[in-house]
């Protein structure tokens, strides 16, 4: 299959449309037990550039100094860098420091949407050769399977009729997705210490617990057994502190949510976690099948032992005229 184009995904009907700017910082610390002899990491650390997200800036500092350092697209169109450290160290530090504008959405009215059993053929006839292969339904097709953190095994059946709660026949697909962002929403319970980045979605399924992360690979694990297509999405989300508290520094988190594709709108993103679409409040770093395409940072290294990582975030709100260019020291 071909890459993608840069963005396909809904975007703001009107170009002059007020944007919310934004400094975002991402500190990861690694603390190595012994001393790591040979380190290989990629980092997907940068916001995409794209109509309804202007990239101002940014800055990605790696202690030690890598031995090697490249930028380019992966097969998604995500930015990402890839360092080696060819050198004995303990501690290896990555902080992005990222300037960006976001629109507010226009996304489609649901109830025009067309039948999901419609968007369901539409994609299986294209991708099956009864229709033609248009570009935006070779992409979808990629999301439409069973990927590393979304098994599509014994349990689809199960999640397909979980889904057929909401999936009622002839359904605007736009309005089930809605119903089914609600359902995981209402029925799974938030919980940090729950899960981790390997845990099964079957057992998030059993569970009925877990992250941001669990709940999107839930709800793509629902809608790939229906036959629709369905993206991984991780960025940032703006969070407020309590009433007459600070804005506290290092205190938000990276967050992930769930695109749909919807033939003839495109692109269109849920977020079950909070049971809404992603508005000015959500920043978007990068998309893929799962969270294995799109982790922040990850790599191989030689030696090491046990480690420990700290990972500190902090989006806010700035001016215009704070959001500039950012340079990457080499």
């Amino acid at each position: 299959m071909q890459p993608p184009r840069a963005d396909d995904s809904c975007v703001p009907g009107d170009g002059a449309a007020p944007m919310q700017f934004y400094e975002i910082t991402h500190d990861t610390t690694y603390r190595y037990a012994s001393p790591v002899l040979l380190s290989q990491q990629i980092a997907h650390l940068s916001p995409r550039a794209m109509p309804r997200q202007r990239l101002c800036g940014h800055r990605l500092t790696i202690a030690p100094q890598p031995s090697t350092r490249s930028e380019r697209l992966d097969f998604f169109g995500n930015p990402t860098t890839r360092f080696g450290l060819y050198m004995p160290h303990e501690l290896l530090c990555v902080q992005a420091v990222s300037h960006v504008g976001v629109h507010a959405r226009d996304w489609p009215e649901a109830a025009r949407s067309l039948p999901w059993e419609a968007a369901r053929d539409h994609l299986r006839d294209a991708l099956s050769g009864h229709a033609p292969l248009q570009a935006d339904a070779r992409d979808a097709g990629q999301y439409r399977f069973a990927s590393p953190f979304v098994a599509l095994g014994a349990e689809t059946a199960i999640y397909a009729a979980y889904a057929a709660r909401c999936f009622r026949p002839w359904r605007p697909l736009l309005e089930a997705v809605q119903a089914l962002s609600a359902l995981i929403h209402a029925e799974f319970r938030f919980d940090p210490a729950a899960t981790s980045v390997a845990t099964p979605v079957a057992e998030v399924f059993a569970e009925r617990h877990g992250v941001c992360q669990d709940f999107s690979h839930m709800m793509i694990a629902c809608l790939r057994a229906l036959g629709l297509a369905a993206r991984y999405v991780s960025g940032y989300l703006l969070t407020e502190p309590p009433p007459g508290q600070p804005r506290l520094v290092g205190a938000d988190a990276s967050h992930a949510w769930v695109a749909v594709w919807c033939p003839g709108m495109g692109w269109v993103e849920f977020d079950p976690t909070n049971d809404v679409q992603p508005g000015l409040g959500h920043i978007t770093l990068a998309w893929g099948r799962d969270y294995g395409d799109v982790c922040p940072l990850r790599g191989v290294i030689l030696g090491g032992a046990s480690h420990a990582v700290d990972v500190a975030v902090t989006v806010m709100p700035v001016e215009e005229g704070r959001c500039g260019d950012l340079h990457a020291p080499r």
